[in-house]
């Protein structure tokens, strides 16, 4: 059961980073999702350097670029727990490393409330509690 929660933790985690890193990737060539409705927002932002970078990156790459690694990064989390999920049986993890995905789970919750909208929250929630789940019922040997 355990290996179950975190397979379906995991998938859902992943389904959503892998989303968040296409719809980025097409909003490279066409801005559509993550570009402001005001459309001299998204050239202001194009206009704009930031200053770390001492002009030479513009606000609306850089967005773009932190939108698709974001999306890859969680992807790629959901693919380690998938794999954790997986491959339980044949590893001994300690409880406490089991309780990185549930410790990750809160922390994105945490954000989604804060700075996003209902959808990731809901995905998040789920995948969070089968975190919760999974931790709750191994029982290392």
């Amino acid at each position: 059961m355990v290996e179950i929660f975190l397979i379906i933790g995991g998938s859902i985690i992943g389904l959503m980073g892998a989303v968040h890193a296409v719809i980025t990737m097409i909003d490279v060539f066409r801005p559509t999702q993550f570009t402001p409705i005001d459309e001299s927002l998204r050239d202001s932002m194009k206009s704009t350097g930031v200053c770390f970078s001492r002009n030479r990156l513009n606000m609306w790459d850089a967005w773009l670029g932190f939108n698709i690694s974001h999306g890859l990064g969680v992807f790629t989390f959901g693919v380690t727990v998938i794999i954790f999920g997986n491959y339980l049986a044949q590893i001994e993890l300690s409880k406490m490393l089991l309780f990185a995905p549930v410790i990750i789970g809160l922390i994105y919750f945490c954000i989604s409330v804060r700075f996003w909208f209902y959808l990731p929250t809901i995905g998040i929630t789920i995948a969070t509690a089968c975190f919760i789940c999974a931790w709750w019922l191994y029982q290392p040997t």
